[in-house]
């Protein structure tokens, strides 16, 4: 049995004098000579396998050093939304990788901050009230519109906003739904075209942001006419007369609805006066500029929502044609502005069929504070924005969690309640003497439009 060598290297020269001992034989493919001219076949093949190996190793460490670059990238955006980064779990690192080389403080490298979800820190009682939330593309239903979609995602970011805003452009884009539609065959439109395809573009944009009334009764409506149609309707007839009650809805039920609204509001108006209001609203805004326009000299008073800041727009707007505007960057300047306003003008979301009023949130305080000092609240509100079928009595059954102040410690609710003891009148673009009609006359103002000879 040979013994181990304890001396130099294979192919080594050997010290002079002194007994030697002999080396045991080297292992080809483990064992490399000092210059490759000398290498063996064997060698040089175990040589290559080696350097494979290697090279093999590099490329996935620098792959996982680009993942994790990549990853460490990701930061929350302007909306409090957070990327995803890749969650494959821990992958390996040089330690000699640049990105991941030893603090010189001593403090452990930071780790990948892991999404957790927006709704966290909202109490259990709570947990009922929606969100506005961006729906990937590419986790919509693969029967959405790239119409609905694009609104979907301005809704969702508050693009889009206002509820006529939202409502129009939600009805804008079903055009291009039913005008790209096409009945597959053995269906007829009055059955398929609900369910397989209307429904599909309702409920994504539901999941972006919560739907508001108004869009909840044009909905109700477009359904009630595809529903009307005969099951041998044919299929473009029954588009155009879909596609004529859009036109038809979006002419009366909002751009018509809103000149009523504001000229009735503007002859509220007279000379002198000081017109408080809350935030913009267009309705607000059309009228005081309805009511320059017409020859009346007065003076608006504007509480700006903080979180919002559309009351600055609204000052801007108003000063540039030459009316005189005292502003108050949020409510702590409430009783000042209410001591000087001859009365109140706001704009609504909604109105609920006991008459409260679904606004902005901070509306409720102001008119409160109106009432208790003899001052007339008017609202302006289009008839779509009716529900007539819910009441509240409170802002904790019917609003919306405002996503970008949402946190841990904190959220904020985008809407209040205001009782209809709080409001003197509402304007609408029903033609009753001046459209001013009391609060809770919101039903009877229904039956009146849709039956003009019913006795309210």
């Amino acid at each position: 049995m040979a013994t181990e060598a304890t001396g130099a290297p294979a192919g080594a020269t050997p010290p002079q004098g002194g007994n030697q001992t002999t080396a045991a034989p080297v292992n080809p493919a483990t064992t490399t000579p000092a210059n490759p001219a000398q290498l063996t076949p064997a060698q040089l093949k175990a040589k290559a396998k080696a350097d494979k190996a290697a090279r093999r190793a590099q490329v996935k460490e620098t792959k996982a050093v680009v993942a994790a670059a990549d990853a460490a990238k990701t930061t929350v955006d302007a909306k409090g939304n957070k990327g995803k980064g890749k969650q494959d779990g821990p992958q390996s690192q040089s330690k000699t990788s640049p990105q991941h080389r030893a603090s010189v403080s001593g403090r452990r490298p930071s780790t990948l901050a892991v999404e957790k979800d927006v709704r966290s820190g909202i109490p259990e009682c709570f947990s009922h009230i929606p969100m506005a939330k961006r729906i990937p593309t590419a986790q919509a239903h693969k029967d959405v519109h790239p119409a609905v979609l694009l609104v979907g995602q301005q809704m969702a970011t508050f693009a889009i906003k206002d509820s006529i805003a939202r409502l129009e452009a939600t009805l804008l884009a079903f055009r291009k739904v039913i005008g790209s539609y096409e009945t597959p065959k053995g269906n007829s439109l009055s059955r398929h075209f609900v369910p397989h395809v209307l429904n599909p573009q309702i409920e994504y944009l539901t999941e972006c942001r919560p739907m508001c009334y108004s869009m909840g009764n044009a909905i109700r409506l477009l359904k009630a006419k595809v529903n009307d149609f005969d099951i041998d309707t044919p299929e473009e007839e029954a588009k155009e007369g879909l596609l004529e009650t859009i036109d038809l809805f979006i002419n009366e039920r909002i751009t018509l609805a809103e000149f009523v609204i504001a000229r009735n509001a503007a002859k509220q108006i007279n000379n002198g006066d000081v017109i408080l209001t809350y935030g913009r609203h267009r309705l607000v805004e059309k009228t005081f500029l309805l009511a320059k326009k017409n020859g009346q000299l007065f003076d608006v008073s504007i509480i700006d929502d903080p979180y919002d800041r559309g009351g600055q727009e609204l000052a801007s707007s108003l000063q540039q044609v030459g009316i005189r505007v005292f502003y108050s960057p949020n409510l702590g300047g409430l009783r000042a502005n209410v001591e000087r306003a001859t009365n109140v003008l706001l704009g609504t979301e909604a109105i609920f069929a006991n008459g409260s009023l679904h606004a902005a949130a901070g509306t409720a305080d102001i008119a409160v504070a109106a009432t208790n000092a003899s001052k007339k609240v008017i609202v302006l509100c289009e008839t779509i924005n009716f529900d007539r079928e819910r009441v509240s009595v409170d802002a904790l059954t019917y609003n919306e969690i405002d996503p970008e102040q949402n946190t841990s410690e904190s959220f904020r609710l985008l809407f209040d309640t205001t009782r209809d003891k709080y409001i003197t009148g509402v304007i609408t673009e029903f033609e009753s003497g001046t459209g001013n009609s009391p609060a809770q006359a919101i039903l009877a103002l229904l039956r009146k439009q849709e039956d003009p000879t019913a006795i309210a």
